[in-house]
């Protein structure tokens, strides 16, 4: 029997040590469509990347912009993925158990129905992709679509 794997169109990006239009080029590439942003706070100190100048400047470039704050990293979990490797085990544990929360899963439900229309985006702060939150939120967009190839 033939299995077919849907077409998942899905990436992470972090916004260090770039700059805004350096950041729309990037995204352009991708073929980006929809930027989710999970920050917490989607405040930056860094021009053009605090919501409402960041949702502005996607909109010219033709990309949608959505904050889902409920796939937040809260502030006092964020050292542990800069940490050594026991603490990042730690803030990886617990970011898995908010992630279980509904909120969160409704989140990744959207993100994973989006990414099957277009190509989306999950963007965070963080270069190291495997040093941020946005890594699990991958993860579990991934696995939805692993679960609907074995369903």
């Amino acid at each position: 029997m033939l299995t077919i794997q849907p077409l998942v169109r899905l990436t992470g990006v972090g916004y260090e040590g770039t700059d805004l239009d350096g950041f729309i080029r990037e995204l352009h590439r991708e073929s980006v469509t929809l930027l989710v942003d999970v920050r917490l706070n989607p405040i930056s100190r860094k021009r053009g990347f605090s919501k409402t100048a960041l949702s502005g400047a996607l909109a010219d470039a033709g990309i949608a912009y959505e904050h889902m704050r409920a796939l937040g990293n809260p502030k006092w979990n964020r050292a542990g993925f800069g940490g050594a490797a026991p603490e990042l085990r730690a803030a990886r544990r617990i970011y898995a158990g908010q992630m279980a929360e509904d909120g969160a899963r409704e989140c990744i439900e959207r993100i994973a129905e989006a990414a099957r229309r277009q190509t989306v985006a999950v963007m965070c702060f963080e270069a190291d992709e495997r040093r941020c939150h946005r890594d699990l939120v991958l993860e579990a967009v991934r696995e939805r679509f692993r679960l609907a190839v074995g369903a």
